[in-house]
């Protein structure tokens, strides 16, 4: 016999429209569903039955994650909830005012949970905050959900959330969709708002959705989209919703493809290959024209890159007697940062889109681009996480993913699928990503390869 939890996040919707379930019994349903997978760093049980409680009548118009639970990432503000941007300087921190990720939520009838754990600033790609339990897969609870939108993966795949949003400014999104074994998004440059604190100058970042069904993602990415009044740039307007994208014919696509690393000399883990390997056969099989291509991003765009990650962790304002209170990644990327003059800085901003648009031009008789992921399965909690050796553990990060940044680099919308497991039953993602602005193109492609494989089948242990 099913629960409601079994349901995807768009059937949950449906219910709800139907009478069949209030958004109230949805919520406590999840609130009931406590897990050890280190997913949440605050939980607002009293506020999501509230907040489900004043959904009702449900509306004509409601849409189709209408009365839905989820979750806020704690790099996101909430207005009257404690936000700590994953840090203990910000341990007590309650904003005034919520951002447009979390104004889009709750326009749409979502109801949120909690706030769900990243690293401090979200710089790391594994999420073990301090004083936290770390965000774990929940397919082997001993190795970790990826970062920094950890929390919110462990969450979905666990199932204590359908469906939740996570941001993504180097892999943040992808990286751990591939760890927890789900569907994870990262929209075009421009495509959400990021009102009101605007402060990634880079381009690097975005919001974007984590979801076990390619089609939750896009109804996910369908509430998160739009610009607002003061933004600096923003994407074309879809033509239809992204959801609607996902029944579309993809036709006959030329993908390139690629496993060699960008931005490290890592070794590959067999594992991974045999996923992309899997994922070119099966693309193959539906008719599409699989290329392989030459890396097509240099080297030398690498150093580029560190340069504004290092001035963005740099631009995360801290009052000078709490710095002893970073973590040393931190301190170690804030000085590297803070070294940078403002014309080096330039520069690097106007080198690395010269990286961009160069490698834009070679992708552009391309339809997507196929790699790996990450070049290992999930690793075991702590085992890139160094103290006391912060570059080398920012080397170690580079060498676990060193594909997922040139997409943030490009601004090309990216999607890590769930198509994958490893004979342990260890989650292994592949990536596609599309030009720039063609999000229905890659969520339509992706539809047809997760009607093409079991992915939507599988639970982890404990589900």
């Amino acid at each position: 016999m099913s629960e409601l939890h079994d349901l995807t996040a768009i059937e949950q919707g449906a219910s709800v429209r139907r009478g069949e379930v209030s958004p109230a019994e949805l919520a406590v349903h999840y609130l009931d569903r406590v897990d050890d997978v280190g997913a949440f760093v605050t939980r607002t049980p009293e506020l999501a039955v509230a907040r489900a409680e004043s959904l009702l009548p449900v509306p004509e118009t409601a849409g189709p994650l209408f009365g839905v639970p989820t979750a806020i990432k704690d790099l996101n503000l909430t207005a009257g909830v404690r936000t700590t941007f994953g840090s203990a300087v910000f341990a007590d921190y309650v904003p005034e005012v919520s951002d447009a990720v979390t104004l889009s939520v709750e326009a749409a009838g979502l109801v949120s949970l909690g706030k769900t754990s990243t690293p401090e600033f979200g710089s790391p790609c594994y999420t073990e905050p301090d004083g936290l339990p770390p965000a774990v897969t929940p397919w082997d609870r001993t190795r970790m959900a990826g970062g920094s939108s950890g929390g919110a993966a462990a969450a979905v795949a666990a199932g204590l959330v359908p469906l939740a949003q996570g941001s993504d400014g180097g892999g943040s999104i992808r990286i751990p969709a591939s760890c927890c074994g789900l569907v994870g998004l990262k929209p075009t440059r421009g495509r959400i708002s990021g009102f009101p604190m605007y402060g990634d100058v880079t381009g690097l970042a975005t919001a974007g959705t984590l979801a076990r069904t390619v089609r939750d993602a896009a109804a996910m990415l369908d509430v998160l989209a739009g610009r607002r009044v003061g933004d600096p740039a923003w994407a074309p307007p879809p033509s239809s919703t992204f959801l609607a994208s996902c029944d579309g014919e993809p036709g006959r696509l030329r993908v390139a493809r690629f496993v060699e690393p960008v931005i490290a000399d890592a070794v590959v883990d067999a594992e991974c290959v045999a996923a992309w390997e899997k994922a070119s056969t099966l693309l193959a099989s539906l008719g599409h024209e699989v290329e392989d291509i030459a890396v097509p991003m240099p080297r030398e765009a690498v150093p580029t890159f560190e340069t504004c990650w290092a001035v963005l962790t740099a631009l995360s304002v801290v009052p000078p007697e709490k710095e002893g209170l970073l973590r040393p990644l931190t301190r170690w990327l804030s000085e590297r940062g803070r070294a940078v003059s403002g014309p080096d800085f330039g520069l690097a901003i106007g080198a690395m889109r010269r990286f961009a648009a160069d490698c834009l031009a070679i992708l552009a008789p391309y339809d997507v681009v196929l790699t790996p992921t990450l070049a290992v399965p999930p690793l075991p909690v702590g085992a890139i996480r160094d103290d006391a050796d912060p570059a080398g553990d920012f080397e170690a990060q580079k060498a676990f993913t060193p594909w997922t940044s040139a997409w943030n680099v490009t601004g090309m919308p990216a999607v890590s699928l769930p198509l994958h497991w490893t004979p342990s039953a260890l989650p292994v993602g592949v990536m596609l990503a599309a030009r720039p602005a063609e999000e229905a193109l890659l969520l339509a492609l992706a539809a047809q390869v997760e009607a093409a494989s079991a992915w939507s089948d599988r639970r982890p242990p404990g589900w």
